[in-house]
């Protein structure tokens, strides 16, 4: 017997209903993975008033990410970071990185969670909910420091792109509005994504992004003439934001899933999701644990003041990181999967004055709340 999409194998087993707020990628992530839920029904609540523009998501693949395997629509196992001075190369076959489709992976994501018989509704259920899991995005402080970007999806008349390389930092742009790189994920010799990214607390003017991309393409690709396909722009928080509402469970970026150094999310969400398959228990709330570590986030922010202060110094930084790792060290690095070894090296390549000073200056910070 089935009741919801679950087996009922037990006669004695409590289904738990579990509504989770937005149809986004945390929620839609946890609805097809419903099947593997022996005791937690799921029903999605939504207005359906927010339809986000297609965008890429990025991420390097780890063991957590198995369900993206179809969905994903490229993978490199090589990708740079560049300075004016220096260009760091990394190899990895074991996590190559990878880029997929917000649409495509949110509507395979929406059909599995349907098959699952996982339940839509715009309205949540007035009568008092087993649990009520939120995606809902965090209200962002004024001054928060974001990564913001804006790019094109492109084609070019002949071969200009190396499709065996992504470019994941391209520092030879305009450095005046903050941390300026260029990302730009080669599809085919023909056909790229190529993006204007800025680290700041303030977004930029559109003629900005332009202009650095269109610089990028005529100096350094030698492109004058390219047909734009798509395109898109967002702004990431790069900070540790408070939940929405303490009284539900958070999940995605409302549940500390944006890495604060990075805005990667799409990789940590996966992880969270996969951790709460694994911890479910019978008559019990779904646990979803925050899938950074004190460590990590504490460090974290010692990178941003860093960023925040002395912008220019980027490109020293990211570029002595990657030179002190190699491939493997690096997917790990960005994926949360660092170990002692790994943290070493990464900061004993960063220029010490600016890292022990921004440390003094949040701890200071913290003693004078």
């Amino acid at each position: 017997m089935r009741c919801g999409g679950y087996p009922m194998s037990d006669d004695n087993l409590v289904i738990s209903e579990v509504s989770l707020l937005g149809a986004g990628c945390a929620t839609l992530s946890l609805g097809a993975r419903a099947n593997e839920f022996k005791a937690h029904n799921f029903i999605i609540v939504d207005s359906g008033k927010h339809l986000p523009k297609d965008h890429i998501w990025g991420f390097w693949f780890m063991p957590w990410l198995a369900k993206t395997d179809k969905v994903i629509r490229k993978r490199w196992s090589n990708w740079q970071i560049i300075s004016p001075e220096k260009c760091i190369t990394h190899s990895s076959k074991l996590h190559p990185y990878c880029a997929l489709n917000r649409n495509e992976w949110i509507n395979t994501c929406s059909d599995q969670a349907k098959k699952n018989e996982v339940k839509f509704t715009r309205v949540l259920n007035s009568k008092k909910q087993f649990q009520i899991i939120d995606s809902r995005p965090p209200p962002i402080p004024k001054g928060t420091m974001l990564q913001h970007f804006s790019g094109y999806e492109i084609e070019t008349p002949i071969d200009i792109f190396d499709d065996t390389i992504a470019t994941l930092m391209d520092f030879r742009c305009d450095q005046s509005l903050g941390m300026h790189f260029i990302y730009c994920l080669p599809f085919s010799k023909r056909h790229a994504l190529v993006e204007s990214t800025i680290f700041s607390p303030t977004i930029a003017p559109q003629e900005f992004y332009d202009k650095a991309i269109k610089n990028y393409l005529k100096d350094v690709k030698n492109l004058d003439d390219f047909d734009i396909i798509r395109s898109e722009a967002g702004a990431i928080p790069l900070a540790v934001l408070k939940q929405r509402d303490i009284s539900f469970t958070g999940i995605g970026g409302n549940g500390g899933a944006i890495r604060p150094s990075s805005g990667y999310a799409f990789s940590f969400i996966q992880k969270q999701v996969e951790q709460i398959v694994n911890t479910q228990a019978p008559g019990h709330p779904l646990k979803v644990k925050v899938p950074h570590s004190q460590f990590e986030i504490w460090m974290d922010k010692i990178f941003l003041a860093v960023i925040r202060k002395n912008p220019l110094l980027a490109p020293l930084i990211f570029t002595n990181m990657a030179q002190s790792l190699n491939g493997d060290n690096f997917a790990c690095f960005l994926s949360g999967q660092a170990n002692l070894k790994i943290w070493c090296r990464v900061v004993l390549s960063m220029p010490k004055i600016p890292f022990i000073t921004a440390l003094f200056g949040i701890v200071f910070k913290r003693k004078l709340k």
